[in-house]
């Protein structure tokens, strides 16, 4: 009485009859007859079907003059209504008679639970729990589809939220909306009872000030996916041109497999991440170029006389390198006494080792010498290279441009398409080996490449 500010003579409810009818049609049906019984009081109809509030009631509501000229009131609703005036809107979410009953104005926990895990690995935490408190403590309003289907959306809800709600395509291309048949601005707060037409074009993207605009959680988590997709499709390209010029710079011509190589050395997932992050600025390009060619990388070092550079052997101890392994200087070595032979010196993994287990004595701790080795130290490399007219001197070339030197080469296998070779290079070390197959590695003409190790070779 004192919110509206009526007198107690003017109270219209406190008579009052409910009718609960089959379907809506019987609703109508029922107002009809009364009003054609008891003449209605102006302006005291109201049609929450048609129109629900924004909690999702629904129901009829129109006061008649009855006898002595007193006001009745008369509300006329489903029983299906009637349960979530009642009860709430989650009142129908259980199962009668075997049967599970759907309000389309009430809410689905199953479906508003899978929203929720839906987009939980999509954001970020913090903008989730804010999302589903926006959700959980929000009014409802109940728009239209020019279709007549119902879009339940928070209040304060925009064109733009409606269109998310529909599907993420039709919100990325939202351009406009008409309410009720007329253009609206995309900021407009949509009523309830509205219906809500999308205008929508191929071209257009998600504008970051929407983030500003929407209210709803999936229009929000929506927005900033498709922001970030497309500011990692800028960085990507932005990142190509980068490499490009970092690989211009040393001489190098940029490929695919390059790429591919440079990611897996860099420990990132595939190239399109590893452009990315070079678009971003979280790495430079040089670093791409370190990763595939460390020698332009490389610090001065003292010198170390292949004589000496092998560490723990007494004065007049001279030293081989096994053939079997190869070991290169920065890998960890075990000399083997042999008479007449000196120490022959094995990878700490070689398998050759194994036939010395039963001869602890002969076996000594020994470790390279740190410093810069000098290119010597021959090992053998298995390449499968494509069958084309300049690739064998391309590779030569590479090689070459390595530091490293080619000591013998020779076919072992010769296909239409392929051919099969075996090179001995001579290397500083073993960081130099790795740098030489990181770079032949990613010449798109090299099918394979790997270090060979003959456990049967033997000393002569």
């Amino acid at each position: 009485m004192q919110e509206k500010q009526l007198s107690f003579s003017r109270l219209s409810d406190i008579y009052g009859f409910r009718l609960i009818t089959r379907n809506d049609a019987d609703c109508y049906r029922a107002l009809g007859c009364i009003h054609q019984r008891w003449r209605a009081v102006p302006g005291r109809f109201k049609d929450y079907i048609s129109q629900p509030k924004s909690n999702g009631y629904r129901s009829i509501h129109t006061t008649v003059s009855g006898r002595d000229g007193k006001r009745v009131e008369v509300q006329i609703r489903t029983r299906q209504m009637h349960e979530v005036n009642e009860a709430g809107v989650a009142a129908h979410w259980a199962y009668r008679d075997g049967v599970r009953t759907q309000n389309p104005f009430a809410v689905d926990p199953g479906e508003w639970i899978a929203n929720l895990t839906e987009r939980f690995g999509e954001e970020d935490h913090d903008e989730f729990l804010e999302h589903v408190k926006l959700e959980m403590y929000s009014d409802q309003v109940f728009c239209f589809t020019p279709n007549g289907d119902v879009i339940q959306l928070p209040k304060g809800a925009t064109p733009i939220d409606f269109a998310y709600a529909i599907h993420s395509r039709l919100g990325h291309s939202c351009v406009g909306a008409k309410v009720d048949g007329i253009r609206v601005p995309l900021w407009t707060r949509l009523k309830n009872g509205q219906s809500v037409e999308i205008i929508a074009a191929s071209g257009q993207r998600p504008q970051a000030t929407w983030l500003d605009i929407v209210v709803t959680g999936r229009a929000k988590a929506a927005i900033r996916k498709a922001l970030r997709d497309e500011d990692r499709d800028r960085f990507i390209r932005l990142g190509s041109e980068l490499v490009r010029v970092a690989f211009e710079h040393v001489g190098r011509k940029v490929t695919d497999k390059a790429l591919r190589t440079a990611a897996r050395t860099m420990a990132i997932s595939d190239t399109d991440e590893l452009l990315a992050r070079i678009g971003s600025a979280e790495i430079a390009g040089q670093e791409v170029i370190a990763a595939l060619y460390p020698e332009l990388a490389s610090r001065p070092q003292d010198d170390i006389d292949m004589k000496a550079a092998v560490a723990g052997l007494e004065a007049d101890q001279e030293f081989t390198r096994a053939p079997c392994c190869s070991p290169l200087p920065g890998e960890r070595i075990v000399g083997i006494t042999y008479r007449g032979k000196g120490v022959v010196i094995h990878a700490i993994d070689c398998p050759v080792l194994a036939d010395f287990e039963d001869s602890p004595q002969r076996w000594i701790d020994l470790h390279w010498r740190q410093g810069q080795h000098p290119a010597a130290y021959s090992t053998s490399l298995s390449l499968t290279i494509c069958h084309d007219a300049g690739v064998l001197g391309r590779i030569c070339t590479l090689i070459g441009l390595q530091g490293a030197n080619i000591s013998d080469l020779e076919f072992i296998d010769r296909k239409p398409d392929f051919y099969r070779l075996r090179v001995e290079v001579e290397l500083r070390d073993h960081e130099h080996l790795h740098a030489l197959m990181t770079a032949l590695d990613a010449e798109s003409d090299v099918a394979q490449v790997a270090r060979i190790r003959d456990a049967n070779a033997r000393l002569q």
